[in-house]
């Protein structure tokens, strides 16, 4: 779910992230890995967009990955082989702290090439510039913070100046679910309006995974397996059930063996 959400973010402001990665405003429309000729590797967390000159790759992560280095030179390649005149710019953002020398890893060597790219790890940067953007407010929470509580106040704060209200119902889920990186989704419910953000498309993506998997899978467990993300979105445990159309028991028992 985060790589969707990752993507639904960056393509949906785009604007709010190039000004933000690259400092100043450009249009930007999707880059389809299917134009890069080779079928791509780890295409689910691949965010590609372009303007007439340039090129922007945006990787989020949540773990360390060993590959990253490998699939950053990889695709630098491709993209170079379908429009050697474009510049490229390349980003590996890491959503959750880690102390693991991988997140701090920015090149990749193989023989004599040597390929680098920039690296962002959210935890270490400043929160100004996230909360004065929408499309950036979701991450604000991940970003730096002694205190991540207050954070989620602040950009609940932001979240309601939004007029849009299909605008702000989105923006509210994505910080629901990122914000759940850090903090319960107890707490996140008592700052977040659920019932806003049940209208979202993000809510309905998540919502309408469990269902179908539910369905083409013919087991429980596709549905259980929802469970955590419409946590994170602030429904209780009877919502679940309802939602799902599955026991309140099954919920309860599901919630309970995952907090053991």
């Amino acid at each position: 779910m985060f790589d969707n959400l990752c993507k639904f973010l960056a393509e949906s402001f785009s604007e709010d992230y190039v000004a933000w990665l690259l400092g100043r405003p450009i249009k930007l429309t999707k880059l389809s890995p299917t134009e890069l000729s080779l079928e791509p590797i780890r295409a689910d967390s691949l965010i590609l967009e372009q303007s007439e000159d340039l090129v922007l790759h945006l990787e989020f992560q949540t773990e360390p990955d060993p590959t990253m280095g490998f699939r950053m030179l990889d695709y630098r390649v491709r993209v170079y082989r379908r429009f050697p005149q474009k510049t490229m710019h390349q980003f590996v953002i890491y959503l959750k702290h880690s102390s693991n020398d991988l997140v701090y890893q920015d090149s990749f060597q193989v023989g004599e090439t040597v390929h680098c790219y920039r690296v962002i790890r959210l935890w270490e940067q400043p929160s100004e510039v996230f909360l004065q953007s929408p499309g950036l407010l979701p991450l604000a929470v991940l970003t730096q913070t002694s205190d991540p509580a207050l954070k989620l106040r602040e950009v609940a704060t932001a979240l309601e100046q939004i007029e849009d209200n299909r605008v702000k119902a989105n923006l509210m889920a994505a910080t629901s679910v990122f914000g759940g990186i850090l903090l319960a989704p107890e707490f996140i419910r008592t700052i977040l309006r659920s019932e806003i953000m049940k209208e979202s498309a993000v809510y309905q993506e998540i919502l309408e995974e469990g269902k179908i998997a539910g369905k083409l899978e013919g087991r429980l467990e596709a549905k259980l397996e929802t469970i955590p993300l419409l946590k994170k979105l602030g429904l209780t445990i009877a919502e679940i059930a309802k939602e799902l159309d599955i026991d309140v028991e099954l919920v309860n028992r599901f919630v309970a063996n995952q907090n053991n």
